[in-house]
């Protein structure tokens, strides 16, 4: 399974059950990713999708139901029950220190870094995206 995931410098994903930030950028970078494939999200996740409605499946089992070529979009929900069929991580990091209350489950010594780059966002001056994969 392929998971795309945005955390702060402390491995924060969300506060209050509410994303942190959110950059269009980013969006666009992960549309443009996942090339012919899909992107599966819930629907908390779908309205910053709404440029790339044709990339997007929203589903409430959408861990479950992401094909081999499709990358699963987490904000908000436990991942920690996939943990071991998660594979492959598209870790993009805001290169900030947000408050947070959910933080990364996964232990990401297991993964190693296959590749990195860093782009300016449209709310960050400084987004680094990092593939990681098992």
């Amino acid at each position: 399974m392929k998971i795309a995931i945005c955390i702060d410098d402390r491995n924060g994903r969300s506060f209050n059950k509410r994303r942190q930030s959110r950059d269009r950028k980013l969006i666009e970078d992960l549309a443009a990713y996942v090339n012919e494939g899909r992107i599966f999200m819930n629907s908390y996740s779908a309205p910053l999708f709404a440029d790339f409605a044709d990339k997007i499946e929203v589903r409430d089992d959408f861990l479950e139901a992401a094909g081999e070529n499709d990358v699963c979009f987490v904000e908000t929900t436990d991942i920690t029950p996939y943990a071991d069929r998660i594979d492959h991580i598209i870790l993009y990091r805001w290169n900030r220190h947000y408050p947070s209350d959910k933080k990364l489950e996964l232990d990401l010594s297991q993964y190693t870094l296959v590749s990195s780059c860093e782009f300016a966002g449209s709310s960050h001056e400084n987004i680094t995206r990092e593939e990681l994969s098992r």
